[in-house]
């Protein structure tokens, strides 16, 4: 009654090119972004033998076909662009009783969310016609109300994505400066070096400061043994040795790229674990991933309690007064010289695991220690900064959500914002 679902055209694969005009497929919608990187293109031509699918400034897309959740708005950076089948995109029926940005906001919601999963519940092909689409219901307020809660989610939507772009910034910075003062370092005047004015020489990493020496992880290591573990492996754990409660048994679902996740779902018996005390953490430990998404990596934080590594991750303890774990953790993750030592241990472009020797020999630039802790407190400040950001995001999103709850089924009214607003 209020939008009609316009698909797209299907363009013959034989007049996709290399460059020219994208045409908007189900994997170029990207939470709400589109992303047209990978898209396949076509002849510029095109355009105006196409003029009812191409897109327009603020044009609301949705998918029809496998991921039928993605949904994406046409920015004025994404046009020119055509749509290819699969994809629809809302048309308003009557302006006069429906916002078109109220309308983005309820097919942003749960309500819709479920609507299509159920109507593609049960088919092997994930499908869902403009019909089918166009049958979904919801609560329609007045017109200066649909405007007034539009304004609201949008508001906090701009919130997100700000947030969100100041973060991705803030990450590059922290990226950038890492290899700075892990190459250049930082001279007793508190300066970045260069080799203008600083000696430097030839090492294995590229050039580093002439303080400076690279060595390997496997001489860094603290005096516990093991050092390093990954396991138990076979019979040492079985299974149905798990229980319900008991000592956290840490996994890949704990370990992410500079953040440890206190959530615990496997464990083991008291008794069990004094018998698997060589794969015991301690604070400071470094975990990285080798299951799953391979080489993530993050440090075990203090007051972790009685916990043990499982044999999906790599554990080291490093001796904290040659190295800085914390450094050493965001090397592992971000560092070139790192992660192309690490290349060697995959097999055809993809790294299913890391050996013991990989890690063993990975290398790290080694700066005297006073100058270590001035660096690691340097990196830490950003860090600090990106998590507050990070705190914030969760907060807006989790707004976000308890807004379109209360505003779009009516549990909370602005309708006294719209008398203030046309008084």
């Amino acid at each position: 009654e209020l939008v009609e679902l316009q698909g797209g055209f299907a363009f013959k694969s034989s007049d996709f090119l290399d460059e020219g005009v994208p045409v908007i497929r189900m994997s170029d919608l990207k939470d709400g972004n589109l992303n047209t990187t990978e898209a396949v293109r076509i002849d510029f031509s095109k355009l105006s033998q196409f003029p009812n699918f191409e897109l327009l400034l603020g044009d609301f897309l949705v998918g029809m076909s496998g991921s039928i959740g993605n949904y994406a708005i046409v920015k004025e950076s994404d046009i020119p662009a055509l749509l290819n089948q699969r994809v629809g995109r809302f048309r308003l029926r009557c302006k006069n009783t429906c916002s078109y940005s109220f309308i983005t906001q309820v097919v942003r919601s749960n309500a819709y969310k479920s609507h299509v999963e159920l109507l593609a519940a049960g088919a092997a092909q994930v499908n869902i016609s403009p019909s089918q689409i166009e049958s979904f219901r919801f609560a329609v307020p007045s017109l200066a109300e649909q405007t007034k809660i539009a304004e609201i989610l949008s508001a906090v939507d701009r919130a997100i994505e700000q947030t969100e772009a100041l973060i991705a910034k803030q990450e590059r910075i922290k990226t950038g400066l890492m290899q700075d003062l892990l190459t250049r370092g930082i001279d007793e005047h508190g300066n970045l070096r260069s080799e203008a004015t600083h000696k430097f020489k030839d090492s294995p990493l590229g050039r580093i400061p002439v303080e400076w020496e690279v060595e390997k992880i496997g001489n860094l290591l603290a005096d516990v043994d093991p050092a390093m573990r990954s396991g138990p492996f076979g019979s040492a754990l079985l299974k149905e040795e798990l229980v319900e409660s008991g000592v956290p048994l840490l996994g890949i679902d704990n370990v992410f790229s500079e953040r440890f996740v206190p959530i615990f779902s496997r464990f083991v018996h008291p008794r069990k674990a004094e018998t698997l005390k060589r794969y015991e953490v301690r604070p400071g430990d470094i975990m990285i991933t080798i299951m799953g998404t391979v080489g993530r990596c993050c440090m075990v934080p203090d007051g972790i309690g009685t916990a043990l590594s499982s044999k999906h991750t790599w554990t080291i303890s490093l001796n904290p007064q040659r190295y800085s774990p914390y450094l050493a953790c965001l090397q592992i993750n971000h560092a070139p010289w790192v992660l192309s030592h690490f290349a060697k241990d995959e097999q055809g472009g993809v790294m299913s695991s890391i050996k013991s020797d990989t890690l063993r020999t990975t290398r790290f630039p080694l700066p005297p220690f006073k100058e270590m802790m001035v660096i690691e407190s340097s990196l830490k400040a950003i860090s600090h900064e990106i998590e507050i950001k990070n705190t914030l995001f969760r907060k807006l999103k989790f707004l976000k959500t308890g807004l379109m709850q209360d505003l779009l089924t009516g549990r909370k009214r602005v309708t006294g914002l719209c008398e203030i607003v046309s008084g």
